[in-house]
């Protein structure tokens, strides 16, 4: 070949090592909305639930949604139980000012390594401040053989917001000074002062709140992820996740080997089920309100097939 040929293939030579001229084009809406709800109503651990409400969304608003049964809806008002959490760690963050990083006392708290495991939120239920709640009975008491482990409970959040200047707060309070960092627009408001769980929603809502994060409206998501972790190892103590998930800054990541795909999320006792995904740009709800010992952990199992089937279109 020669050198006049040889330069009329290179543009041709260029195109081909650069790959398919047509990539694949993404799943549409409308086929991972299909695939989503398929899950939600077939799903043997989903129809396990009974009655819930699910939410796939973006920065843009939800993108996919469905309801299963008739107890609820987008704008049902639930108590979401643990996934106040996810709140609080939000708020902290803003408190402490935006060009500030935790300091390692807070991020041990909001890893759940304080000390303070001996929580009973039980003991809280004529509680009428952050303080009394914490001075309840043994909630206050610091157990230093745990000091560095993790050991899930709300001693951690509870300490922390005495320290942070909230002992005096009512519920009502609390819900004031949380929403004026976090977003008055949200909604969401506190049924006792408690910081770990006690926090009511409804789905609509709470997806506002998941959808300031994500927007990075909330420096909450340069912070998921952070410094994880382990929760079932030797240096942790307690932990009620059913997999060996990590945790960060008051949420949990979903990194279980096989099985886990690094979401990021805030089961709640009751079953309501809040995530992000691991690239931070969707987020999701399963929704309801159900006592039982295993609540949380069905909304996970259910939940997270609904993710996948979204995420994959099928």
């Amino acid at each position: 070949m020669n050198v006049r040929s040889q330069t009329r293939w290179l543009p041709l030579l260029a195109l081909l090592a650069a790959g398919p001229l047509c990539p694949a084009q993404a799943a549409s809406p409308q086929a991972r909305q299909q695939a989503a709800a398929a899950v939600a109503a077939d799903d043997p651990q989903c129809r396990s639930l009974g009655d819930f409400y699910w939410e796939i969304g973006d920065v843009n608003g939800p993108q996919g949604s469905g309801v299963i049964g008739g107890e609820y809806t987008a704008d049902t008002s639930v108590r979401v139980a643990s996934a106040s959490k996810f709140v609080w760690g939000a708020y902290v963050l803003e408190k402490i000012g935006r060009n500030n990083q935790p300091t390692p006392e807070q991020v041990a708290s909001l890893e759940m390594r304080s000390g303070y495991a001996k929580f009973n939120p039980l003991f809280c239920a004529l509680s009428r401040s952050v303080d009394a709640c914490m001075s309840s009975r043994s909630n206050g008491e610091r157990d230093s053989g745990l000091i560095g482990k993790f050991a899930y409970g709300g001693g951690h959040d509870q300490r922390l917001a005495g320290q942070l200047g909230l002992g005096r707060l009512s519920a009502r309070e609390l819900t004031d000074e949380v929403t004026s960092y976090v977003g008055k627009d949200i909604g969401f408001s506190y049924r006792t002062p408690l910081l770990a769980g006690g926090m009511e929603s409804t789905p609509s809502q709470f997806a506002t709140f998941l959808r300031k994060v994500i927007s990075g409206q909330l420096r909450l998501k340069q912070f998921l992820g952070y410094q994880p972790v382990c929760t079932q190892c030797e240096s942790a103590a307690e932990s009620p996740a059913r997999e060996p998930w990590h945790y960060s800054l008051n949420h949990w990541i979903e990194d279980t080997p096989g099985i886990g795909d690094g979401a990021f999320s805030s089961p709640g006792a009751m079953g309501f089920y809040p995530w992000i995904s691991k690239d931070k740009t969707t987020y999701g709800i399963l929704a309801r309100q159900k006592m039982g010992a295993g609540a949380y952990w069905d909304s996970v199992l259910c939940g997270r097939k609904i993710r996948k089937a979204w995420m994959e279109a099928r």
